[in-house]
């Protein structure tokens, strides 16, 4: 029984051993940039490319990436891979890791899958020029924001490669976190783009889901047709047969004078808007020679304030009720009209019909780049058929990275608040500080007990402390106007105790939150008129040039 066992134990470490081995037999290219890449990748010689490539530690980890180390450069550099992947039969699961250490305003941040180039070509003659298979990955600039899947497909009818482009793509994340970038090719002609392993887009390559599609439509404008000189695309004419009424006058003005105007009483005709400022000094430092006759600056006409309006008086206008305008035929039917014109469609000599698109083999990885950000960081970039493989890299090499990103992000969001809640302390320690400056002033030492009692809780409770510095102000303000006007006008005048009892309950005062707030008047003469200067001004007439 004991051999038994064991024999099935050693069964299933072997089945094991050998999906593990088959799993990694289908992996193409895998580069995790834990040691440095030079000697793999191959920068570009052409001089195109400025930006400085590095081997850098992504922010916060012990992880390694290939870096765009400099802001508004252009960047190229390539990597032959082991074989050449074809996609014709089938899956193919392109992916990697990508860090935006500093976000992404205006730039690329994608992959060039190369075709097999012309023969002597190396890594480092890659350039703009070098054609690709498939190009994936983010690209955000202006209106542009979007995870780009394009493939280059050859014309069966003609030879030459047309650009297909996902419509409606995903739109990239873009924060400062590491995210994976996952493009899957299927043998049914199927493409599904995944964003940290989460489905973002499901396409068929033969579809309208790409633009232009792969297979072009059966007919096509005839190139040669040309539109008649005489064809008439009007559907509206003039009426030839109208003609303008005799009492259409189109030189009417548009306005006349309101002749039942009349000009307001009061109106002061010799007295301009504006006069001298009386009261205006001449500036010590004023040179004549060198500044000019000085003159004293404008203010408005104190009595044209009083009066309707100064200055020459005109007469409004009005709306001209015989005006009409310039005088047009109304429009009919047109009795020739043939449509809008379209050129006759003939048979598309480039029509081709396919099953399958014939996508072309992968020989090689490009990065041909220009971003006005530095801190972008490639990392785990894998080519294989088994979707398993690129899930097991998300889960062990992608997912630890982004939780612990998560995390210090989450804390520092959470630290952020507490920084914010230290100054607002700042603030209200301050405040106060100045409230019990204010308490021990002279005219309200009557008042002092009551002040300093609700200082003291509002500084204790946080619940109350709005209250307070909304409160207390007030009531500065009342006991100010008291001592002012106290003998010309009633007030109204908000006791502490009113105070206390309205706006500073709190939780733990449940008498105090049944009792309703009282209102006190302090009985006093009715006050009469005040008069002389500090009579408030009269209500001033709107005048013309206020209107």
């Amino acid at each position: 029984m004991a051999v038994s066992r064991s024999l099935l134990l050693f069964g299933i470490v072997l089945f094991s051993c050998l999906l593990f081995a088959a799993s990694l037999s289908d992996t193409v290219f895998y580069d995790s940039f834990d040691e440095n890449w030079d000697g793999r990748w191959v920068v570009s010689q052409s001089s195109d490319y400025g930006g400085k490539w590095k081997h850098e530690k992504s922010d916060g980890h012990e992880d390694y990436g290939l870096l765009v180390s400099e802001p508004a450069k252009k960047y190229g550099i390539a990597v032959d891979l082991p074989e050449e992947v074809d996609p014709k039969d089938s899956a193919v699961v392109l992916q990697y890791d990508l860090r935006l250490q500093k976000g992404l305003e205006c730039g690329g941040a994608y992959l060039k899958y190369l075709l097999p180039q012309a023969a002597g070509w190396t890594p480092s003659d890659f350039n703009n020029e070098s054609p690709y298979s498939i190009m994936f990955g983010p690209d955000k600039c202006g209106s542009t924001n979007k995870v780009h899947f394009i493939f280059r497909h050859k014309s069966p009818k003609t030879g030459k490669y047309v650009e297909h482009h996902l419509k409606n793509p995903p739109m990239i994340i873009n924060d400062k976190l590491s995210h994976v970038y996952t493009a899957v090719i299927y043998p049914d002609n199927t493409v599904k783009i995944f964003i940290d392993g989460d489905e973002k887009k499901t396409a068929n390559l033969l579809s309208d889901d790409f633009e232009p599609t792969v297979i072009p439509p059966e007919t096509i404008p005839d190139p040669e047709d040309k539109k008649p000189e005489d064809w008439d695309e009007r559907p509206k004419i003039p009426d030839p047969e109208a003609s303008k009424p005799d009492d259409w006058d189109e030189d009417a003005p548009k306005e006349i004078e309101d002749e039942e105007a009349e000009k307001p009483e009061g109106w002061l005709d010799d007295e301009p808007d504006e006069v001298d400022d009386l009261d205006a000094v001449k500036p010590e430092d004023w040179d004549d020679e060198e500044d000019g006759e000085w003159e004293p600056p404008k203010i408005i006409n104190p009595k044209c304030e009083e009066a309707p309006g100064c200055g020459e008086w005109t007469r409004p206008t009005k709306k001209n009720p015989a005006y009409k305008g310039k005088w047009k035929a109304p429009h009919i039917d047109n009795p020739a009209y043939q449509g809008i014109w379209a050129p006759k469609q003939i048979p598309n000599p480039d029509y081709f019909v396919l099953e399958k698109p014939n996508l072309e083999p992968i020989a090689a990885i490009g990065i041909e780049i220009w971003t006005m950000q530095d801190g972008i960081l490639f990392d785990n970039i894998l080519v294989t058929h088994d979707e398993a493989v690129a899930t097991e890299y998300r889960e062990t090499k992608w997912k630890p990275k982004f939780d612990v990103e998560k995390e210090k992000e989450a804390a520092e969001v959470k630290l952020d608040d507490t920084e914010k809640v230290s100054a607002l302390d700042g603030i209200k320690e301050k405040v106060f500080e100045v409230l019990y400056k204010i308490a021990e002033l002279p005219f309200l030492a009557k008042y002092k007990s009551q002040i300093d009692e609700l200082l003291v809780k509002g500084e204790k409770n946080a619940t109350v402390t709005l209250s307070v510095l909304a409160t207390v102000p007030i009531l500065l303000l009342i006991l100010f106007y008291s001592l002012l006007f106290g003998k010309k006008k009633s007030a109204p005048v908000v006791t502490m105790e009113a105070i206390k009892k309205e706006d500073l309950v709190v939780p733990d005062d449940p008498v105090a939150s049944k009792e309703e707030a009282v209102v006190e008047e302090v009985s006093q003469e009715p006050a009469g008129e005040i008069e002389g200067e500090d009579a408030p001004a009269a209500t001033r007439r709107r005048t013309r040039r206020d209107s």
